[in-house]
C-alpha cells in the first residue's frame, strides 16, 4: 500500500516489508507557463554520506555522467533530456545489501540542468515528485509531490534514504537550492 508523504514525513521501508531487498526510487516531472527555446532537463542524482553529512568522495556521487555507485549499491537508468510522456523519467534503483556500512544516508536530488543560461526554475515545473517501488513486487511503497513553490530554486533536494537501527527509512526533504547542482554538491562536501 502506498504511502502519500508531505514534506518532512518519515516512514519505514523495511520494518514492515521484511522481504524488500532493492527499490526503485523514480523521479517525474512536467513543465509548465514556459515557452523558452530549450526543453526542460530535469537530473536526478545521489550523494552516499557517511555520518557527516558528508561525501567520502567523487566516487560517492551518483548521476548522469556516473551512473552507478563503486557498491554497486546503486544503478541510475540514464538522462531524459525532455521528460516527455506521462509516468517516472528517471529511475535510480538501490539494492540495500550493498550499500557500505560507513553510509547512513543517501540523498536524492533533482536539479534542472544548464537552468541559468535557459532562464528555467521549478516555479515552471508541474507535476514532479518522487516515488519508491520494490523492484520485484513493483508495489508502490510511497510517493512525494513536489508541489512546494520553488520559484527562483534550480535544485531540490527531494528526500533521503537513511539507516536507523538496522531498518531503511525514507524522509520526504523537499528543500530548495538556488545554484543548481554545485550548490547541493557543496551541501554535501563536494565542489563540482
Amino acid at each position: 500500500m502506498s504511502i502519500s508523504l508531505v514534506k518532512g514525513q518519515k516512514i519505514d521501508l523495511t520494518k514492515g516489508n521484511k522481504g524488500l531487498s532493492k527499490v526503485v526510487f523514480a523521479l517525474g516531472w512536467d513543465t509548465n507557463r514556459y515557452d523558452g527555446n530549450a526543453d526542460f532537463d530535469l537530473d536526478v542524482s545521489a550523494f552516499f554520506t557517511d555520518e557527516s553529512g558528508k561525501v567520502t568522495g567523487e566516487q560517492d556521487f551518483v548521476f548522469y555522467g556516473q551512473p552507478q555507485h563503486t557498491s554497486g549499491a546503486l544503478v541510475y537508468s540514464g538522462d531524459n533530456q525532455t521528460g516527455a510522456g506521462t509516468g517516472d523519467d528517471e529511475t535510480m534503483v538501490v539494492e540495500l545489501s550493498k550499500i557500505p556500512s560507513n553510509f547512513d544516508k543517501i540523498s536524492f536530488a533533482a536539479t534542472i540542468y544548464d537552468a541559468e543560461n535557459r532562464l528555467q526554475n521549478f516555479g515552471m515545473v508541474d507535476n514532479s515528485y518522487i516515488r519508491a517501488y520494490d523492484a520485484n513486487t513493483n508495489e508502490e511503497l510511497f510517493k512525494y509531490e513536489l508541489n512546494e513553490d520553488f520559484s527562483l530554486e534550480t535544485g531540490i533536494v527531494a528526500g533521503e534514504l537513511y539507516r536507523k537501527n538496522g531498518e531503511w527509512k525514507f524522509n520526504a526533504v523537499g528543500s530548495g537550492y538556488n545554484g543548481g547542482l554545485a550548490a547541493i554538491a557543496r551541501t554535501f562536501g563536494l565542489n563540482i
